[in-house]
């Protein structure tokens, strides 16, 4: 992977970037860790050859908090919404990181470059085995807590992990199918208590030392493997590096978050996905800023609202879903402690969303967008003028356009597909590859582009705004759900002959899953009211639950075209009243 040398940076630096004050205070000291790599961004300096998020950011912030010149509010705060909190500064997660990172390699016998599975909720022990991993070299494989046993077999067959560690939920489905997998030579459980053929991770990092010494990794070397739903095909992994997650936010300025250490910032995006990784992790401790996470079992107005009066939270992250419902509530009744900063991505925001809660908090949404393989693209940062509709402009380090089928750059207002500039030199932040499927890491780019699959159009402020997929993955909720996981687990149903999947309009989730099922005809059927829960429940066990169709039509054909193949793109405009 080529990586950004001396003159792309100083030209990236000459990119129109908005002149921004940071809400009145002071950059950083001069000796915090942002600040160190100014040199790097102005491009006087080459990007280091070598570095590690742990060591070259969250041990200098621990450096820095024992001088005495960081505030002293917490790195990592957790709550549960019942009367548990944790509270951890930078040498409290140093320490317990190290002790974590002896367990995977003593306990475990983890290498540099192993893979490992972590499939937990919203608990401390995530952020523990992610800067553990870090610091060991191990590559981290999150999955979100709703993932079947289907789902858990794919992904430990195909990614080799040789450890698992997963909570009392979903260990059970992980010994349905562990005799399956043959790489899987550890399993860790997040647990009070103990589970036959588990080691209980709680136990073992307690009892570790936290001598340890972080290894050397290279800025190109994979920190965190991702699996991202494709519109054929099972989910692809998706692999970042050291670089693309934890040096990108020391080059791309406070664009996004801007955030100090004096800042708290709550995202509420599940485990599984990037933007947990990004807001919840490697950008705001880029920062010093310490990171509000509520357990949140299940995401509800009441205790999203009661958090934000009862913590000192200045920046909430939420996908568009999360502002629909709240403003469905009487915000007059709440009076939020600190919030000052509201960010939305995942999916386009409703303009009058945006509106309602302006007229009810007197906050703007700051649209985010991106992708699991490229990050942030796009953002409505501090001070930009903000307009409705739009994803705001294109974030430092990416040259983005709207470009045609032939890769050719469009004008101003007009239609294409939304891409990122790839060639000569791919851009820092852009995933390395999708791992073992070169032909579908060749397909992402046309031209001298990354193609992000994604229709929108730019005007002439250089705002960009999200038309709809250039293909079929369907996100609801700011969930990415790829239709060929869906129609597979409906075919397994005897009732079905053929089906296809789309998205569909919705109010509260902005599209769900819609399935459109041709019956088979040895099965007859007088309830189809019935018959539709009965679909609906075996999607829900044989794939994420998150992925059922919460509409279904029984239709008697599909549109095809003359080769066979099924036109959901006729589905999804008649969906969306566009034929």
């Amino acid at each position: 992977m080529k990586l950004f040398k001396l003159q792309t940076l100083k030209s990236l630096w000459a990119l129109k970037l908005p002149n921004r004050t940071f809400r009145g205070h002071p950059r950083l000291l001069a000796s915090d860790v942002y600040s160190q790599y100014e040199s790097v961004r102005r491009g006087e300096q080459e990007i280091p050859k070598y570095f590690n998020f742990a060591s070259d950011v969250l041990d200098k912030w621990s450096e820095i908090e024992k001088a005495g010149k960081r505030p002293s509010n917490p790195a990592f705060w957790w709550v549960n919404g019942k009367g548990e909190e944790l509270k951890w500064s930078f040498e409290e997660l140093g320490f317990l990181s190290r002790k974590v990172a002896n367990v995977l390699t003593k306990v475990c016998g983890l290498q540099k470059g192993d893979r490992i599975v972590v499939i937990l909720p919203r608990v401390p022990e995530w952020w523990l085995v992610n800067v553990a991993c870090m610091r060991a070299g191990i590559v981290l494989i999150p999955g979100i807590s709703q993932l079947s046993a289907k789902d858990i077999l794919y992904r430990l067959q195909a990614s080799k992990a040789t450890c698992i560690i997963t909570d009392d939920t979903l260990a059970p489905a992980v010994d349905s199918v562990a005799s399956e997998c043959q790489f899987l030579k550890t399993k860790l459980i997040v647990s009070k208590g103990s589970r036959e053929g588990w080691l209980n991770f709680t136990d073992l990092y307690r009892n570790q030392s936290a001598d340890h010494s972080c290894i050397k990794t290279r800025i190109q070397d994979s920190v965190i493997i991702f699996f991202t739903s494709g519109t054929t095909g099972f989910p692809k992994m998706t692999e970042h590096s050291q670089g693309s997650l934890g040096f990108r936010p020391l080059l791309s300025e406070r664009y996004w978050l801007d955030l100090t250490p004096s800042d708290v910032i709550w995202s509420t995006a599940d485990t599984g996905w990037i933007v947990a990784s990004l807001a919840s992790l490697f950008d705001p401790w880029v920062f010093g800023s310490c990171i509000f996470i509520h357990k949140l079992p299940q995401i509800e107005s009441a205790a999203i609202l009661n958090t934000l009066c009862r913590f000192p939270i200045d920046t909430l992250v939420g996908a568009p879903t999360l502002f629909r419902m709240l403003v469905q509530n009487d915000l007059s009744n709440y009076k939020f402690m600190n919030l000052k900063h509201c960010m939305s991505g995942g999916e386009p925001l409703n303009p009058e969303v945006m509106e309602q809660w302006k007229s009810k908090t007197g906050l703007d949404i700051h649209e985010i967008y991106g992708q699991t393989e490229t990050g942030i693209i796009c953002s409505s940062f501090k001070g930009m003028k903000i307009k409705p509709g739009s994803m705001g402009k294109a974030a430092p380090l990416y040259d983005v356009q709207i470009i045609d089928k032939n890769a050719n750059i469009l004008p101003p207002g007009q239609q294409g597909e939304i891409a990122i500039r790839s060639k000569p030199i791919r851009p820092l932040g852009l995933f390395s590859e999708y791992v073992d499927n070169p032909k579908k890491t060749a397909e992402s780019e046309r031209g001298n582009f990354y193609v992000t699959g994604d229709r929108g159009t730019m005007d002439e402020d250089g705002y960009f705004q999200f038309v709809g997929r250039d293909d079929d993955i369907i996100i609801s909720s700011g969930y990415r759900i790829g239709p060929f996981e869906v129609e597979s687990a409906l075919i397994e149903h005897p009732a079905v002959a053929e089906t296809a999947v789309v998205s569909s309009p919705d109010p509260l989730r902005g599209e769900v899953v819609k399935a459109f099922v041709v019956l088979s005809p040895t099965f007859s059927c007088s309830d189809l009211e019935s018959l539709t829960c009965d679909l609906q429940e075996h999607v829900k066990k044989t794939t994420a639950p998150y992925k059922y169709p919460r509409k279904v039509e029984f239709v008697q054909e599909l549109p095809k075209t003359v080769t066979g193949k099924i036109k959901r793109n006729e589905l999804r405009n008649k969906e969306w009243g566009r034929m």
